[in-house]
């Protein structure tokens, strides 16, 4: 499992809260001191916490478990899209749509649309169309791709959820909990840690914070699918052995 290390942490500037006045008394236990009216994380907690974190997410998808990822803020937006889309996981970095967990089904929905809209353009449909409609279809699909195309291929709810910045996005860890799904998040000063399952405290506005601490989500995520591939890959390899056994048995007789 990939670990979390202190000085790569204090270097991205992990440990930099919100200002004292903005504080949650719920994140005191994470809060190493107070300076120039900010609050500065422990960082020896964020590596421990980190460290909870990874090893949970790695025995999920070590199970072929899907995570979903959301960061709509600007700071966070980019680096998310980056770092799941190499894991080949969903993410969200656009509005939240109001109901993606508690109505998942209204939300496939869009997504069978946004994908009848792709057959359309492939079968030659889409050219009988007349200009008008050719572009309202256009305009759909573009809205439609803005707010679900990193999602288009999510066929059943998340096994969990990471969320950067658990305040902005609280609509989010509300569904999430609600459905008994674990929420993973970056946790500032501001924001209460009772909210999640698995805290990670840290700096939720710096773009080198937030990928500082994905880089090890994702290390920790990469080496629970490979476990998932190698034992995929035996798991065939005793099938095979057991079937050549069986056709051997046969042939002896």
């Amino acid at each position: 499992m990939a670990k979390a290390n202190v000085k790569d942490l204090l270097e991205a500037g992990v440990h930099f809260g919100h200002m004292t006045r903005k504080w949650n008394p719920n994140m005191a236990p994470y809060i190493f001191m107070e300076k120039n009216g900010i609050h500065i994380v422990d960082l020896h907690k964020t590596a421990v916490k980190l460290d909870e974190a990874c090893n949970a997410l790695e025995k999920l998808t070590s199970a072929g478990k899907k995570v979903l990822f959301v960061a709509t803020k600007k700071q966070a937006k980019e680096v998310v899209a980056k770092h799941a889309s190499e894991l080949n996981m969903p993410y969200i970095t656009e509005r939240w749509p109001g109901g993606m967990l508690t109505n998942f089904v209204t939300i496939r929905k869009a997504v069978k649309k946004m994908n009848s809209i792709d057959k359309m353009k492939k079968d030659g449909t889409f050219e009988t169309l007349s200009k008008k409609e050719r572009l309202q279809v256009d305009r759909q699909r573009a809205n439609l791709e803005k707010n679900l195309g990193s999602i288009a291929d999510m066929v059943r709810l998340p096994s969990a959820v990471f969320v950067v910045d658990i305040l902005r996005e609280h609509i989010a860890v509300t569904e999430a909990k609600k459905l008994g799904i674990p929420v993973f998040g970056i946790v500032d000063t501001n924001s209460d840690p009772r909210k999640v399952d698995f805290v990670i405290p840290g700096n939720d506005d710096a773009s080198k914070s937030i990928d500082m601490i994905l880089s090890v989500v994702a290390e920790s995520i990469k080496e629970g699918q490979s476990q998932r591939k190698a034992d995929k890959e035996k798991s065939k390899e005793e099938g095979e052995k057991v079937s050549a056994d069986t056709d051997a048995d046969f042939d002896a007789e």
